[in-house]
Parts: structure tokens; C-alpha cells; sequence
């Protein structure tokens, strides 16, 4: 293998290591949050389907128990968290975070809208327009967008879902 190709390799490798590692602290933090609801009790239907997601990854059953043993020790109180705001082509977006501080939370999620043009809706802004089910939120209307602007909100989704307090984000984009 030449020099090239391995340092190509080894860029691929770290991005997805990145990403996977991502995806392994928004899971972790959901498996506490669930597991201090239910006093670290695997049979409750929240943490179970928390435990099921880390699984359908691949994460390791010793990160999954340390969450659990985490949560049930005294710690900090993680909280979910809805924010509502208005994306490209007065597409309505929902996030949902997961913080142990609503302050830090709300400040990361207001500089990632405002860098890319926008600014957090007031509560209950766009939620009206969606029907919260048990892990999702359903828009009852959708809104037509170009390609331009579907774009623009993939971008700012994906910068979004990057955020480690960010656990969903749910729009009524068509």
C-alpha cells in the first residue's frame, strides 16, 4: 500500500470514528437519563429501548453498563429539552435536546441557527403544527421547498444533529 492510500484510509477512518463517537455520547447520555427515571431498572420499557438503540450500533456492553452504574450514583440531572424554530422557506423545525445544563444547551443551538440565518421560535412557535408521539414529532402540514433551500436545511440539520446535546431534530419539510 503507498503512502497515499494509507493516509486516505486513515482520513476515512477518523471520520468515521468521529461520527461514531457522536452517536455513542448522545446514546450514553439517553441510557442516563432513562436510567435515573427508573432507578437503573433494565426492565423499563425507556431504558430498555435506550439499550436497544446502543446495541443496534454496536456499542460495547461495558460503555451501556457504565451509564447505568453512572445514573444511578448521585450526578448531575440530565433533562429533555424542546426547541422550536423557523428554517429556510418557513420550514418549521423541532429539536430535541438532552442536557444536564439548559443554558450551555440553549446557547450552542441559537449560535448554530444564527450562523446560518435563523433564530430560535418562542414556545409553542411551531409545535402547533406537529403531533408529538411517543419518540417522534409528526408534522400535520408540510411545506414545499427548492431544491436551494432543501439544501440549505440539510445543512443545517446535520449541523445541528452534530451538537452533543442534540438528540432529534423533526421538520415539516416536503
Amino acid at each position: 500500500m503507498s503512502h497515499s492510500q494509507w493516509e486516505k484510509k486513515k482520513y476515512k477512518k477518523a471520520a468515521s470514528e468521529g461520527k461514531t463517537s457522536k452517536l455513542y455520547t448522545k446514546l450514553v447520555r439517553m441510557i442516563t437519563t432513562e436510567a435515573k427515571k427508573c432507578g437503573g431498572n433494565k426492565d423499563a420499557p425507556e431504558l430498555r429501548m435506550a439499550i436497544d438503540k446502543a446495541r443496534a450500533v454496536n456499542m460495547p456492553n461495558d460503555n451501556i453498563e457504565r451509564a447505568i452504574k453512572k445514573a444511578t450514583e448521585l450526578g448531575e440531572a440530565m433533562e429533555h429539552i424542546t426547541y422550536e424554530a423557523y428554517g429556510p422557506a418557513g420550514v418549521g423545525i423541532v429539536i430535541q435536546a438532552l442536557t444536564g445544563n439548559r443554558n450551555k444547551a440553549a446557547q450552542e443551538i441559537k449560535f448554530i441557527l444564527s450562523k446560518n440565518g435563523f433564530a430560535l421560535g418562542a414556545m409553542g412557535s411551531v409545535t402547533w403544527n406537529f403531533t408529538k408521539t411517543e419518540n417522534h414529532w409528526k408534522p400535520n402540514t408540510f411545506v414545499t421547498v427548492s431544491e436551494e433551500d432543501a439544501n440549505t436545511l440539510m445543512a443545517l440539520v446535520e449541523e445541528l444533529e452534530d451538537n452533543d446535546e442534540v438528540q432529534e431534530v423533526f421538520t415539516n419539510a416536503e
